[in-house]
């Protein structure tokens, strides 16, 4: 679909009024969604009101009701929960509290409503937006408004944004807040398994997750849970049994702790509750293991935003003024959402209906309509959950006699290890043998491959870097020493993880398909770098951990500085040529200023943005954050600038410089992306091993594999994972400067200009499109986890 691009400086807000509030639970990132609202509608003229504690406040009015200024929402990005509060109201239930919340919106002319919550608040909203106009009249016959308000406001716009840990609302593939809740859960599982581990014991833990069993399922996967239990998918029954026999062969295995997860709505196929005491009595009674349950409670609504959630909710806020801004009388009220990594519009009560049906269908026992009906992103993780989890008996698996070889390439990446437990779990159940490869190519050339088992992998997900140690080394030196190699093991297809060498690894091997036949073998690159600069896809593994390490060093940074004169912070990150994360810590961070080497910048773009930065310092904002990646001009560097923000600032702010170097490598995995690192690695084996079905020569016995689409790349592609040719890659990617031709993610460099107070253009082409629920693509996936 191309269009022309589309932007909105044509839309504008003047006369316009929109109120912001939070209602329902808070969740972490609401707050982002605030500011972006209020930056993004005083950036079009529009004026924008706060309306605090929720419904309540609009019932209530008064100091409830307030008009904000751009300085109003500084700061808050990176805090938790919702600075503008939130409450139940049981009043907005009744006509009469509508009625005043109608007339203190009248009185300040504000007829668009931006609301962030759950489904409950969000079917009020529309519920006001039907009524507006009744109510309007009703105010009029009572002598409260004029004719003349009647019809200057007739009409009422609603745009929802769904902000709710527990990511229980059809529609979207991620909900504000869902990925912070998994943060906090992943931590505590963490700590926890240290401890498990030193006593050898078994714990129950208890998340969130009344009606959505999302929170303990990703929580599962991501940690390599034993047993976990959701409302969605009750165990079968005798699933006592089952459970006992399957920790107990656990521990015959050598392994020294168990975990398992209950989500609080856990109900078994009776419909009755599964609680987590009720779990652990089980244990301590059958097995006698020293047992332990840990409830995790608020703990997972609170603490600061993730990375993820920050740009999402600021993705989500500026996509909701453009479509207040473009909603006419007939238009539905819409909730802006995420299906890839596409913002979309969805109509509100399709999104409800659905929503509700999953509740109905678990209601009436009918557990795999439910699971469907939450999605396929919530459908795959149950699938991969399953086939990772349950080791099945030898003499269960089929036998192929295939050898597929795993190893990883380039710089470590946080999520290699959670892919290579995938690929050899998933390659056993499909009857390979898979022998892991040390120390890449260079490691491959010296015959330094051993095969791994299911065991051999257990507690994997967590580790951050590469287990099995990796070199940035091309395969181009070793070719003859490789195919030795893959002749002398067997070798009849390759898993390779990591970055930009990797793609460049797989290219050259097919490459050299003519001179050795070895090499005609299926191959699939996993993108895995911090870099995200991976040809082929949208996505790479490690990045999502790196960005979160950027911004929580950002917020220490600007932290260090509170109380202190004006400041302001140049900090560098990495990734090479490709600017992903100067841009998108840049975004999440809330930074005035990111350099990039895609777009090329001159003195006179740095002078005004030193002028900019200087015109804002005179206000009441303290501190300022400016990115610098890497590579993006060899004459302004790090020291470059800093010097000339130091000189051109003296007596309105100073200025410090921070080079974040190797720590946006390291650090445990994020949730994120250790669930994407073990989906795409589960569907990469289950490629491969149709590949081989296909390749295999009965007549010569081998496997024989010598076309384009042999040898791929599997990306996040918009809304898809798509397996790709490296073939056909080869013309999309610049290999000067290691960075694909085009790339999704610099569509939202206005997007951080315009929340920091720059003017610029900003393409809208791909937004306006109202989709129906049923019509978002069943691939969808992974644009959340």
């Amino acid at each position: 679909m191309d269009h022309q691009p589309k932007f909105f400086e044509n839309l504008s807000g003047a006369g316009k009024a929109i109120g912001v509030l939070t209602s329902g639970g808070d969740a972490q990132g609401m707050n982002a969604a605030v500011r972006a609202v209020v930056r993004m509608g005083i950036y079009v003229n529009a004026k924008v009101y706060f309306i605090y504690e929720g419904y309540q406040g609009m019932v209530d009015g008064g100091d409830n009701i307030v008009e904000v200024s751009w300085e109003s929402v500084s700061s808050i990005l990176q805090v938790g929960g919702t600075v503008i509060g939130s409450a139940r109201c049981k009043s907005f239930r009744t006509r009469e509290g509508r009625l005043q919340a109608a007339l203190n919106l009248v009185q300040r002319g504000i007829t668009n409503l931006c609301v962030i919550g759950g489904d409950g608040s969000l079917t009020g909203a529309n519920l006001f937006r039907e009524e507006w106009s009744g109510l309007l009249e009703e105010l009029a016959q009572k002598g409260k408004i004029d004719a003349e308000a009647v019809k200057k406001y007739a009409y009422l716009n609603i745009v929802g944004m769904v902000g709710s840990i527990d990511n229980d609302f059809c529609g979207t593939d991620m909900t504000i807040g869902t990925d912070s809740a998994l943060h906090r859960i992943i931590e505590v599982v963490d700590a926890i398994m240290t401890t498990a581990q030193s006593h050898q014991r078994t714990f129950v833990l208890e998340v969130m997750g009344r009606h959505c069993g999302y929170l303990a399922l990703v929580s599962a996967l991501a940690c390599g849970a034993d047993w976990v239990f959701i409302p969605e998918y009750p165990p079968e029954e005798g699933w006592e049994d089952t459970m006992c026999v399957k920790l107990s062969e656990n521990r015959a295995r050598k392994k020294r702790l168990n975990i398992i997860i209950v989500a609080e709505g856990a109900i078994d196929c009776h419909n009755k509750p599964i609680t987590s005491e009720k779990v652990k009595d089980l244990v301590v009674q059958r097995l006698g293991f020293d047992t332990r349950v840990t409830i995790l409670g608020h703990v997972q609504r609170g603490g600061t935003p993730s990375a993820f959630d920050r740009i999402l909710a600021s993705r989500m806020g500026v996509e909701a003024v453009l479509a207040l801004l473009e909603a006419t009388p007939d238009t539905p009220a819409c909730v802006v959402s995420l299906s890839g990594n596409q913002a979309v519009r969805l109509p509100l009560m399709e999104c409800v209906q659905m929503t509700q049906e999953v509740q109905k269908a678990m209601d009436e026992g009918r557990f795999l309509e439910a699971v469907r009906l939450r999605g396929r992103s919530f459908e795959n993780n149950l699938n991969t959950y399953k086939l990772l989890s349950h080791r099945r008996p030898d003499a269960e698996l089929p036998k192929t006699n295939f050898n597929v070889a795993v190893l990883n390439v380039g710089a470590p990446a946080a999520g290699m290890n959670a892919a290579v437990r995938a690929a050899v779990r998933v390659g056993i159940t499909e009857g390979h043998k898979i022998f892991a490869v040390i120390d890449g190519f260079e490691g491959f050339a010296r015959g330094k491959i051993k095969e791994i088992s299911w065991g051999d992998v257990g507690g994997w997900t967590g580790q951050g870097g590469s287990i099995l140690g990796t070199k940035r080394t091309l395969p181009a030196k070793y070719l003859e020493k490789i195919a030795d190699q893959m002749r002398t093991n067997n070798i009849n297809a390759l898993m390779v993880i990591g970055g930009f060498e990797a793609f460049e690894s797989c290219l050259q091997l097919y490459e050299a398909r003519a001179s050795f036949e070895e090499f005609s073998v299926p191959m699939c690159v996993l993108p895995a770098t911090i870099s995200n600069n991976v040809p082929g896809t949208d996505y790479s593994l490690g990045t999502d951990t790196a960005l979160n390490a950027i911004v929580e060093t950002c917020d220490r940074i600007k932290q260090s500085a509170s109380g202190t004169k004006r400041r302001v912070f140049i900090i560098e990150t990495m990734g090479g040529y490709c600017g992903y994360l100067a841009n998108m810590g840049a975004l999440a961070a809330g930074a005035d200023a990111a350099y990039i080497f895609e777009e090329q910048f001159d003195i006179r773009e740095l002078q005004a943005n030193v002028e900019h930065l200087t015109e804002k310092m005179k206000t009441s904002i303290q501190r300022g954050l400016v990115l610098r990646n890497e590579n993006c001009n060899e004459n302004y560097t790090t020291d470059f600038i800093y010097q000339l923000y130091s000189e051109e600032g003296k007596g309105v702010f100073d200025c410090r410089k921070n080079v974040l170097g190797h720590m946006q490598q390291g650090g445990a995995p994020s949730p994120f992306d250790r669930n994407f690192g073990t989906k795409i690695s589960a569907k990469a084996m289950q490629w491969i091993s149709k590949k081989l079905k296909e390749t295999y020569r009965k007549e010569g016995g081998k496997v024989f594999a010598n076309t384009d689409d042999s040898v791929c790349l599997l990306g996040m592609r918009r809304r898809n994972l798509v397996f790709q040719p490296v073939a056909e890659l080869k013309s999309e990617t610049d290999f000067v400067h290691r960075i694909p031709k085009e790339q999704w993610w610099l569509k939202l460099r206005p997007l951080m200009k315009i929340l920091a107070k720059y003017k610029t253009s900003y393409d809208v082409s791909d937004s306006g499109q109202l989709e129906h629920v049923a019509m978002l693509p069943k691939e969808a996936e992974t644009g959340a986890i």
